[in-house]
């Protein structure tokens, strides 16, 4: 006889299952992570060089004129930028990696530069080729569009890592 209090304890139970291991049913998401981190950094540049372009068109355009005459092609390019950038959070899907990394890279990084040391914002554009690209570029830097664009890309991601997060747990 046990002198431990539940010794004599009987044990109804004594076919337990063996419970999967959580960790071993985890998908490998490596290809996951890849392409959403190569899908930002290579999309983001495209998406905001576009919305930068279109954007410029649209704003040289009106002030020229002084009407409200529409840019096609500006408008387009302002179309084929947002939806780039549609594209970039939508990565986040996958993983969070790409709209983190493409926001943190080409928004947030650059943005705080510029509007902490605006030398080193002029620096930054001056690395681009001199085109109206450039300048759409340099003026969407200087107006906070890249720092807005990219925190709002670094938020998609990180809310997109949150849901995948409570819904694994």
């Amino acid at each position: 006889m046990s002198t431990h209090r539940y010794g004599e304890y009987e044990d109804d139970y004594e076919e337990y299952e063996e419970t999967p291991d959580v960790l071993d049913e985890r998908p490998r998401r490596g290809v996951a992570h890849f392409v959403s981190a190569l899908g930002g950094l290579l999309l983001t540049p495209v998406a905001l060089g576009l919305l930068s372009w279109g954007g410029l068109r649209q704003q040289q355009l009106i002030q020229a004129t002084l009407s409200t005459n529409r840019d096609p092609l500006g408008i387009a390019l302002l179309a084929g930028g947002a939806i780039l950038l549609l594209i970039v959070a939508a990565l986040g899907a996958l993983s969070a990696a790409g709209p983190i990394l493409g926001g943190l890279v080409y928004g947030v990084l650059p943005g705080v530069a510029a509007m902490a040391v605006p030398e080193w914002g002029f620096k930054l554009v001056n690395l681009m080729p001199k085109s109206d690209i450039a300048y759409g570029v340099m003026d969407f830097l200087f107006i906070g569009g890249l720092l807005g664009v990219g925190f709002l890309l670094v938020g998609s991601g990180l809310a997109n890592a949150l849901v995948r997060r409570r819904r694994e747990a």
